[in-house]
């Protein structure tokens, strides 16, 4: 829970952040896409966590939000960066890779409404923390920060 409050305060600043530079086309579009990225994994991370487990479409309501997080990590994938953040692409598309696979594996481990694979849940989870942590690289280093931990462990 820590992570996501952190993960949406980090989005925050790197929106403010980033418009407040540059007049170059390339990097105001890529400051708009990362805006938006922001925005909207804030959003489904938000509905993410207003889930009542309870509810007894729970689980497709949470895999739903995480194809939809999944999409949104394809999408900053493909995203054009700017020569100077070029050596970030390949963080990205690698977060993407996890986020993916992470997506992959949630829905291995609830394959119906009545079952759970904690195994398929414990690989899921390293692989959505993966995910998260090369994103929350990508953004302290976009705002010129140095970050705390960079071991992709």
């Amino acid at each position: 829970m820590k992570k996501k409050y952190t993960m949406l305060l980090l989005s925050m600043l790197l929106c403010i952040c980033l418009t407040s530079c540059g007049t170059d086309p390339q990097v105001t579009q890529f400051k708009k896409d990362i805006d938006t990225f922001c925005t909207d994994i804030s959003t489904i991370d938000s509905a993410i966590n207003s889930i009542d487990a309870n509810a007894d479409n729970a689980r497709n309501i949470l895999l739903d939000y995480l194809n939809q997080l999944d999409k949104h990590f394809q999408s900053f994938a493909t995203l054009d960066f700017p020569k100077d953040y070029d050596y970030l692409e390949s963080m990205a598309d690698e977060a993407s890779t996890y986020m993916t696979e992470a997506v992959s594996y949630y829905h291995k481990t609830y394959p119906s409404d009545d079952t759970y694979d904690e195994t398929y849940a414990d690989y899921a989870n390293e692989n959505y923390s993966r995910a998260w942590k090369r994103v929350q690289i990508i953004l302290s280093l976009l705002r010129g920060e140095e970050p705390e931990d960079v071991s992709f462990k």
